[in-house]
């Protein structure tokens, strides 16, 4: 393994006989229209790969590919509330394809790859082939709580031409945004003595 591997594999059962959807919940609170990857080959296709567990290896719809001979993506991913994320798993393609490296940054909306190569990240992985989702990857549950978007960047792959990603996962807990209720007062006609001006009786006294 890499030496700052930090991912484990927690599926010690088989996915197909034993329901792990339950656990890889929060991809249905991804906020999809607004979701957006840099350097992606086909505009859009970033939002196809945040599946429900049960079509993780469904190969319907497009997958995520970088560019040719740039292997380089940064995804932004908003969520509709508040995350608690506690781990993650991202299934690649073969042949060298998949994603080797990942950086993570949470509630920004102004990386590029500028930017996302030289700010320290919240967390990084050097990532496992990972062919059905068996592998996850944890969270510093610390550094993750209250996430309202998370990017991704994956800076290498395995030494193919291009990058391929066909399924991303996280686990964690949700919470729904907290609306607080503003209270506004308009009066139809002002009342004069609510509206006193300091020293408005004295002047009045004094004819001006």
């Amino acid at each position: 393994m890499p030496p700052n591997f930090h991912g484990c594999c927690a599926h010690d059962h088989d996915c197909e006989e034993q329901d792990c959807s339950g656990s890889w919940s929060l991809n249905k609170y991804v906020d999809i229209q607004r979701v957006r990857c840099l350097n992606e080959a086909e505009d859009g296709s970033c939002r196809h790969i945040f599946k429900p567990w049960d079509q993780r290896l469904s190969t319907d719809g497009p997958s995520l590919l970088s560019d040719d001979d740039d292997p380089e993506l940064l995804l932004h991913v908003p969520f509709t509330g508040s995350v608690k994320l506690q781990a993650l798993t991202v299934i690649g393609g073969p042949n060298g394809s998949s994603p080797a490296k990942l950086k993570v940054f949470i509630n920004r909306d102004d990386l590029d790859f500028s930017t996302a190569t030289e700010l320290a990240p919240v967390q990084e992985w050097d990532l496992l082939e990972n062919f059905n989702g068996q592998m996850e990857y944890p969270t510093q549950v610390a550094k993750f709580n209250g996430v309202h978007s998370i990017d991704l960047y994956f800076p290498a792959n395995f030494g193919a031409a291009a990058t391929e990603i066909t399924f991303i996962a996280f686990k964690g807990e949700f919470s729904e945004r907290k609306r607080q209720a503003v209270e506004a007062v308009y009066e139809a006609r002002p009342v004069p003595s609510d509206h006193k001006v300091p020293g408005g009786d004295q002047m009045g006294q004094m004819g001006m």
